[in-house]
This record gives structure tokens, C-alpha cells and sequence, in this order.
């Protein structure tokens, strides 16, 4: 007996290392190699849509009735162009869009859309580097990690509904003062009177 309890003993010491490295996260963790939610993305026959996402809202919030800028890119490995004709929701009332390339900026004649992909290539829209669009009319506040529904509706390719989320701060942003855990008066305070 005192032979199979030592066996054991020494058995457990043993294994005891590989069984702790095993499930330990070390030097490398699941969340260091995960990178930050840029968008959602989809695709609708050779149209490609990357990096789709709400700008971030000023204070961190969209109250309702307020407009979000719609960010993203569409990039074509079609032989033909293609045009973006229609932006859809629930979420929002209508789409403003100007287009620095277009003859004519604005959304067009009875809100008409109209942005040209071209075939083997990317329109980038809300950076500044092609046409800027934007959800007007919220229905409901957003804050990160929410999103919309929204349709995107293509000549030719078709149309692709995506949950379009709002985006995180491009920079750093101020913190406000720490919360006090030792502050006189509290709810724990609180708590223990309510109990008596």
C-alpha cells in the first residue's frame, strides 16, 4: 500500500507541470493575436464590401433624429462597372450623399443614388477619398457595439443586407476621475441601514 500511494504521489508530481502548462495562456494569449473590429463586410457577386461601419459619434452617442456617416469600401473584381443605386433601413430616414467626382453632387433627382464602381477597382466612401454618405434622420440612439441594418443596392450585382455596426474612437479618449470605492455615504452604507 505505502508502494501504490508513493507510485501515485510521484505520478501526480509528474504530470503536474504538462497538465498547468497546458491550460496556462503564457507568453502568448488568444486576445494578442485578435484584432479590433474594423466593420462588418459582405459580399454580393463580385463586389466585395470592407470596413463597414458608422463613424464614431461625437460624445460616444447618436441621440435620435441625428445623422451618422457611413464608412466603407466596395471593391469590384467584376469586367463591368457597376453602381451603387440605393442605401436602406429601418433605422434611418433618408441618405445624403456627395460625390466630389460626380457632375453633380448630392444624392440626385428624387433621391436617386448613384455612386460608380469601377470594374477591377474600389470606391471608398466617408474618408475624404471618394463620395461621403450619410444616414440621416436616426431612429433610435446608437452607441458602440450597436448597429444597423442596412441594404446596399447594385445595378448589377444585386442587393446585400449587413449589419452595419457604429464604430470605436480612431484616438484616445479622455477619462473622467476615478470612482471611489472608500467614499463615505455609499451605497454599501446604504445597503447596511436598510437591512437594520
Amino acid at each position: 500500500m505505502n508502494r501504490a500511494l508513493r507510485a501515485a504521489a510521484m505520478s501526480a508530481l509528474l504530470l503536474s507541470p504538462a497538465v498547468l502548462t497546458a491550460c496556462s495562456a503564457g507568453q502568448v494569449s488568444q486576445t494578442a493575436t485578435q484584432e479590433q473590429n474594423l466593420g462588418n463586410a459582405a459580399d454580393v457577386g463580385p463586389l466585395a464590401l470592407r470596413g463597414l461601419q458608422l463613424a464614431y459619434p461625437t460624445g460616444g452617442v447618436y441621440a435620435p433624429g441625428t445623422d451618422a456617416r457611413l464608412i466603407g469600401t466596395v471593391a469590384s473584381s467584376a469586367t463591368v462597372d457597376d453602381t451603387l443605386v440605393g442605401i436602406e433601413g429601418d433605422g434611418f430616414t433618408d441618405v445624403a450623399v456627395v460625390d466630389p467626382s460626380a457632375p453633380a453632387a448630392g444624392a440626385g433627382a428624387a433621391g436617386q443614388l448613384s455612386i460608380d464602381v469601377p470594374a477591377g477597382g474600389a470606391v471608398t466612401m466617408g474618408t475624404g477619398q471618394g463620395p461621403s454618405v450619410t444616414l440621416v434622420g436616426l431612429s433610435e440612439e446608437l452607441t458602440v457595439g450597436q448597429y444597423l441594418d442596412v441594404t446596399f443596392t447594385f445595378e448589377e450585382a444585386g442587393a446585400v443586407t449587413v449589419a452595419v455596426p457604429v464604430g470605436v474612437a480612431s484616438r484616445d479618449l479622455p477619462r473622467g476621475e476615478a470612482f471611489d470605492f472608500h467614499e463615505e455615504g455609499g451605497a454599501a452604507e446604504q445597503g447596511e441601514g436598510e437591512g437594520e
